[in-house]
């Protein structure tokens, strides 16, 4: 018997751990939804937060539009901690620790002008399936930054990095 996980036996893991959020009724449709639309919707602040980040931050910071160059960023940039991405609306949702609301309270307040926000306990994500980890036309929500674990969090620090660099490309008049 193999102690290594192939990708498929990771995902039942994961998709599990995700539902795990849910009270036990509730799971089966959460599974209907991951099925027919490949996004469920999950509560927050309970195994993680989320931090609602604009895209013209990201775009600032990389200048690019390219799903797949903006998905490398947000890689780097926050450690390969876990990033859902709603492409519609080009928003990004960094997964941080449930206290993360509570905690950065300050942080958080500061950061309403630029349109992002810290969602915690009484709000819902959509969380796409443990395989849908790329960037297509007809997908609500994808993994920009897959989720390795339910563990493996971006760190608020890095988040809060991301964001004030990203509001000091905002406010910088370039140069001509």
């Amino acid at each position: 018997m193999s102690a290594i996980a192939t990708g498929a036996e990771r995902a039942l893991l994961l998709e599990h751990r995700l539902l795990a959020t849910l009270p036990a009724p509730s799971r089966d449709r959460a599974r209907l939804e991951w099925q027919q639309h490949h996004v469920a919707m999950l509560p927050l602040g309970i195994l993680f937060s989320a931090v609602r980040i604009p895209g013209r931050l990201v775009v600032a910071l990389t200048d690019s539009t390219e799903a797949s160059e903006l998905d490398e960023f947000m890689r780097h940039t926050l450690d390969d901690g876990p990033v859902i991405c709603d492409p519609r609306h080009l928003r990004y949702y960094a997964l941080v620790p449930a206290s993360m609301p509570r905690r950065w309270r300050q942080a958080v307040d500061d950061w309403r002008p630029l349109d992002v926000e810290c969602l915690g306990q009484g709000s819902y994500l959509g969380v796409p399936r443990a395989d849908a980890v790329r960037y297509t036309p007809a997908r609500a929500t994808y993994w920009s930054v897959p989720m390795d674990s339910a563990a493996t969090l971006c760190r608020p620090l890095k988040v809060a990095r991301l964001i004030a660099a990203g509001r000091h490309c905002l406010t910088t008049e370039p140069e001509e």
